[in-house]
């Protein structure tokens, strides 16, 4: 097998979505009320994609980050089945925390990416509207030595102009991967955009062999999400009231 545990022969593959959530305090009102709205809503999309994918089950896992993390469910479920569950804010920004939880369950091992037919290689969205509260540098730097996380489609959007950029920037590896928002409205149009793009960039197949698969999945990622950006109308100024 190769590094990705590429299994030939069989027709699906699982392809696991990551929502990597900031739960602080600082989420609170209409922060954590756009991000529960709208992955609410984009969930029936997902299935849909799946429903119609030849190549691909796709999975969601939603990892939560406050005074420490958690995941909201023990197990990546499949997007058929998967109810989401409306978060609530408390605590800090352990952002580190979320990194070393992430690391471990991109893992055959006692982590999510354990399917018998094999996995495309995952899509992570990191959503935060401020500054880590914990020391993430070590966790990050373990995190990014991880082959799953090194083939991963990811992008992040910063939540108001108090969000660290430059954070969010190591976790995607570049900065057009990570969008800035300004108002409830312009984040559930980002929220839906990155989820069903990632999920229907991640879910294909490719005859590419599997590093230049994944680097052309980025690409035409990054791409997606630099031209969705021109068209976003946002306003140049926090909104959250």
């Amino acid at each position: 097998m190769g590094k990705y545990d590429k299994v030939e022969g069989i027709s699906k593959r699982t392809m696991v979505l990551f929502f990597i959530i900031d739960k602080s305090y600082s989420m609170s009102g209409s922060k954590i009320g756009a991000v529960n709205v709208a992955v609410r809503e984009v969930i029936p999309e997902i299935q849909k994609i799946a429903e119609d994918s030849a190549d691909a089950n796709i999975k969601i896992a939603v990892l939560t980050f406050s005074s420490g993390a958690q995941w909201m469910y023990q197990s990546a479920i499949d997007a058929k089945d998967f109810q989401w569950n409306g978060i609530n804010v408390d605590g800090t920004t352990d952002i580190g925390q979320a990194f070393k939880l992430l690391n471990e369950k991109l893992a055959r091992n006692g982590g999510f990416m354990t399917d018998a037919a094999g996995s495309y290689a995952p899509a992570i969205f990191l959503m935060s509207d401020g500054q880590p509260t914990d020391e993430y540098k070590k966790a990050l730097a373990d995190l990014k030595n991880n082959n799953w996380f090194k083939a991963s489609l990811k992008a992040a959007v910063a939540i108001g102009d108090d969000a660290d950029k430059d954070m969010l920037a190591e976790f995607t590896g570049n900065l057009e991967s990570v969008l800035i928002v300004h108002t409830p409205e312009a984040l559930k149009k980002l929220i839906r955009f990155v989820s069903v793009t990632a999920s229907k960039i991640g879910s294909k197949s490719s005859n590419a062999p599997i590093d230049g698969e994944v680097q052309t999945k980025q690409s035409d990622f990054n791409q997606q999400i630099v031209d969705f950006n021109d068209t976003l109308i946002d306003s140049q100024y926090d909104d959250w009231n």
